[in-house]
């Protein structure tokens, strides 16, 4: 194509020996978060105390002073006294902005920590909750706080994230819807030009349960086995559909995720934008695989 442009040939190969990737895994990337210039521990420790005198008195029991001293002291040994005070600083601006924010869900219900600080409203104490479940020396995941907010103010939240950590450092993730049984027929029957209402009694055959598939399907469905063995169109149809069954099928935009990240997020993932939204072009898990930090923000209504 190029015979009289040599270079071009050349800069080819230099944009060749540019694209070095290097992916690191099971190194926790968390954002920077600001205190002012105290230790970060000294300044979390102090927000805990705070709010276990509120919340148990001027003289709490020892079993939950210990409670905390344990919980303080696994949070600070794992890494994690940033992730405490990134959640807590948004869950902080939404309370402090009228917009409701849930009691919390899940595992994180079990931190005193948590509790003491503001970012969970369950007394994990009174109901004998387990801070293990949510984070542990043996725990290899990184742990997750979910957090339910008002689905109408969510977005005023993430914007919170985005203003305070920097545009290029917060980014929402991908997620792949793909081909269940029914769908998989449907559109190979598009593709391979068969009549919309011959798919259509075919793909509603399909009995419609959790996790159905094709395979099972065909075991379930008489009337769906009897045109499969009968009929090569329906068989060839299905076939086909057995092969792309549980594929990408389209990417959306994952309805809670949002990832924090302590460099610019483009120097840890690929990024691409779906309508208006800026992505990750990978899923939650190998996010979370690259150490990168995942928040759920929840809308409810």
């Amino acid at each position: 194509l190029f015979p009289y442009a040599l270079e071009a040939v050349y800069n080819t190969q230099k944009i060749a020996d540019r694209c070095n990737v290097a992916f690191e895994f099971g190194k926790i990337k968390l954002p920077f978060f600001d205190t002012g210039g105290e230790d970060h521990f000294e300044f979390f420790r102090r927000k805990c105390y705070d709010g276990l005198y509120k919340k148990y008195g001027k003289t709490p029991k020892t079993n939950v002073v210990d409670r905390l001293e344990y919980e303080l002291s696994v949070i600070n040994k794992m890494g994690y006294v940033d992730y405490y005070l990134i959640v807590w600083d948004f869950i902080n601006y939404a309370k402090s902005h009228d917009i409701p924010v849930g009691p919390g869900r899940g595992s994180g219900a079990g931190s005193l920590a948590a509790y003491c600080i503001g970012i969970t409203g369950i007394d994990p104490i009174k109901y004998n909750l387990l801070f293990e479940r949510f984070l542990n020396p043996e725990r290899v995941s990184m742990p997750d706080f979910d957090v339910d907010f008002c689905y109408v103010n969510r977005q005023k939240v993430i914007d919170y994230v985005i203003e305070k950590y920097g545009e290029d450092h917060v980014a929402q993730i991908v997620t792949f819807g793909t081909m269940a049984a029914r769908a998989a027929v449907r559109d190979v029957g598009r593709a391979m030009d068969i009549p919309y209402a011959t798919c259509d009694k075919i793909a509603k055959l399909i009995p419609q349960s959790a996790g159905m598939t094709l395979e099972r399907a065909l075991e379930t469905s008489k009337e769906l086995k009897n045109l499969y063995d009968g009929a090569t169109l329906v068989k060839d149809l299905i076939d086909m559909a057995l092969k792309l069954e549980g594929m990408p099928r389209h990417a959306s935009t994952h309805a809670a995720g949002v990832v924090i990240s302590a460099g610019p997020v483009y120097t840890h993932v690929p990024l691409s934008k779906n309508d208006e939204a800026v992505v990750t072009q990978y899923t939650m898990t190998a996010l979370e695989e690259l150490g990168l930090l995942k928040m759920d923000f929840l809308g409810l209504r």
